[in-house]
This record gives structure tokens, C-alpha cells and sequence, in this order.
């Protein structure tokens, strides 16, 4: 069997102090807000997993379509020996590109879940004994330090999760990841595209009610993990689109006054009456404005590919 190796960078306790700051923080401002990566214990990624299976959810269905018909083409253009994904969870649509890349050395997974890369680097490696693995524990948004591996390096980050980080996040991890490459190397990344509003809302709203389930499992996370008492029957589900900002928001709106203990902060925060906790944004994109966000980034964008109804986006760019 093909090796399999470990590096963690992400301190151990690292995770449980970001949540005690971020809910101090988010929860202590106005209007509420707190960062979507908090969706995803083990029953968040389940639900997810439902949500892109559903009728609404398009993203997940048309970047594996592009991946399908690219994959050769995206081997070709960059020769990568090293695959480096972020946030690769279960590494599933990885495996289009892991076959695709016939000289392919090393993938290098990177997560903050130690136990989702160690199941990934466990089928990985049954399904293709030549390949070396090298799991990264780490907060790819912290700026990353990678091992040596051979070159050329394609660094993938789809999804289109560079959405949930807002402009000024987006431009410092866009220079993060610029710092990363060396000449003959290349990011892919996956953005979802502009569309019409009803399409947009209904892929955060589906009518079986699974995406509220999964906007609201934040509220358990919090109870479970800072000993709080959010009631999630509380809160109705609202996904929003910005039309300015061109994005879409999720939140949760109060249904009535109330207040919720966290004890192991030793706070409480009060809601009025239709109050809302912002939980997510999901920027959309534009070819021209990831151009010029790549180009801000020190990035020139070589290949544009989206799926045959030009609802998402896959985008080859390398360093200037």
C-alpha cells in the first residue's frame, strides 16, 4: 500500500477557541452574524451531503459535470504531479482529477477534520495503491505552509466556498494562495455564477425543508459545544438574495422575543421579535470579476470551462 502520512498545523484545541471567539464576537455585535463553517459537525456534513442531492441544489451537479469533460484538458495544461485540495472533506469529486492525471505523485488533502481525511486517505489509497497521500490538518483561511512534493503543483478549491468568504477575506486568501505557487504551478477554482433570483433562492430553500435543518444544526452546534439553550423551533430559516452585493444570505430569524443562555461563556444574548443571525453569504461571480480579483491577487486566469447551462464555473489561473 502507498504511503500515508500526517502533518497538522492546526493547534488541537484550536477549533474550540475560534468558536468560543467567533460566538462571543458575532453574537455580541448588530445585526448577528456568525461564519458558515460552523454548519459542519457530523450532522451538518450529512445534511449537506443531502442538499446536493437535491432538485434545487444545482452547484454540486453541474462542477462535476465541468469536471467530467475537463479533467483530461485541465491534466494536460498543467502536468501536476502534486494535487493540493482545500478542504477536500470526503475527496469524492477529487477522484475525476486523481484519474485524469496520469503522472499524478502526490495528493495532499487539506482539512480541519483529522477523522474526514484519514476515511478519504483510507479509500483513496485501497482504490489507487500507486498514489502518495499526505493529509494536511490545517485552516486553509490562516494562510498555509505546504510540504515539499513535486512539481508542478495544482492547487484545487471547489465547491465555490471562496464565496462564503466576504471581499476583503476573499482578496487576502487569494494573495495567500498566490504565495503558495512557484512558476509551473496552478490554482483551479470553483465559483458558482450570477442567475436569476428564483433559481438562486430555491438552491438555498428547497421545498423539503433540508437546507433549513441544516441553517439551524448551528444552534445545536452551540448548545452542544458552549452548553447553550437556542430552541432551533425558535427560529424560522430565511435565504435572501442581495441584489447590490450579489449574493445570497442565510439566516435565522426569531419568531418571537426570547434569550438564549450560553454558559460556557457565561453570557446571555437577547433577540427582539424577527431579529436575524446572519449564517451564511454565498457570493455569486462573473467571469470579468474573478479576472480581476485573480489579477489583484498577483493571478492571470488562462481557462474559463462552465457546465452547458452556464450556471457554474471551473477557472485555471497561474502566477503572474
Amino acid at each position: 500500500m502507498s504511503p500515508y502520512s500526517v502533518t497538522r498545523t492546526l493547534p488541537v484545541h484550536a477549533t474550540a477557541a475560534d468558536l468560543r471567539t467567533d460566538v462571543l464576537q458575532g453574537l455580541g455585535r448588530s445585526p448577528k452574524s456568525l461564519p458558515p463553517k460552523w454548519f459542519y459537525d457530523a450532522r451538518g456534513s450529512e445534511l449537506f451531503e443531502q442538499i446536493t442531492a437535491l432538485p434545487e441544489y444545482y452547484p454540486t451537479r453541474a462542477e462535476r459535470e465541468i469536471l467530467r469533460e475537463r479533467a483530461r484538458e485541465i491534466a494536460s495544461v498543467t502536468g501536476a504531479r502534486t494535487l493540493v485540495e482545500l478542504g477536500s472533506g470526503s475527496s469524492e469529486k477529487t477522484r475525476v482529477l486523481l484519474d485524469a492525471l496520469p503522472g499524478l505523485h502526490t495528493y495532499l488533502p487539506v482539512d480541519v477534520s483529522e477523522s474526514a481525511l484519514t476515511a478519504a486517505a483510507e479509500a483513496l489509497l485501497t482504490e489507487r495503491p500507486g498514489l502518495s497521500v499526505h493529509a494536511l490538518i490545517a485552516d486553509f483561511t490562516r494562510g498555509l505552509t505546504l510540504p515539499g512534493t513535486p512539481g508542478p503543483r495544482l492547487v484545487a478549491f471547489l465547491g465555490g466556498t471562496l464565496g462564503n468568504l466576504l471581499p476583503d477575506e476573499r482578496a487576502v486568501f487569494l494573495k495567500s494562495l498566490r504565495a503558495l505557487l512557484r512558476p509551473g504551478d496552478a490554482l483551479l477554482l470553483g465559483t458558482d455564477l450570477v442567475k436569476d433570483e428564483q433559481t438562486l433562492v430555491a438552491a438555498y430553500d428547497d421545498a423539503a425543508g433540508v437546507t433549513a435543518a441544516f441553517n439551524k444544526n448551528v444552534l445545536s452546534v452551540l448548545n452542544r459545544e458552549l452548553d447553550a439553550d437556542f430552541d432551533p423551533d425558535d427560529f424560522a430559516h430565511v435565504a435572501r438574495w442581495n441584489t447590490e452585493h450579489e449574493w445570497i444570505e442565510m439566516r435565522l430569524r426569531a419568531r418571537s422575543a426570547l434569550t438564549v443562555k450560553i454558559r460556557e461563556l457565561g453570557t446571555v444574548v437577547a433577540f427582539d421579535k424577527g431579529e436575524e443571525l446572519r449564517t451564511e453569504v454565498s457570493a455569486k461571480f462573473r467571469e470579468e470579476g474573478v479576472r480581476e480579483e485573480l489579477a489583484a491577487a498577483g493571478l492571470a486566469l488562462r481557462h474559463w470551462w462552465t457546465d452547458r447551462e452556464g450556471r457554474f464555473a471551473l477557472s485555471l489561473a497561474a502566477p503572474e
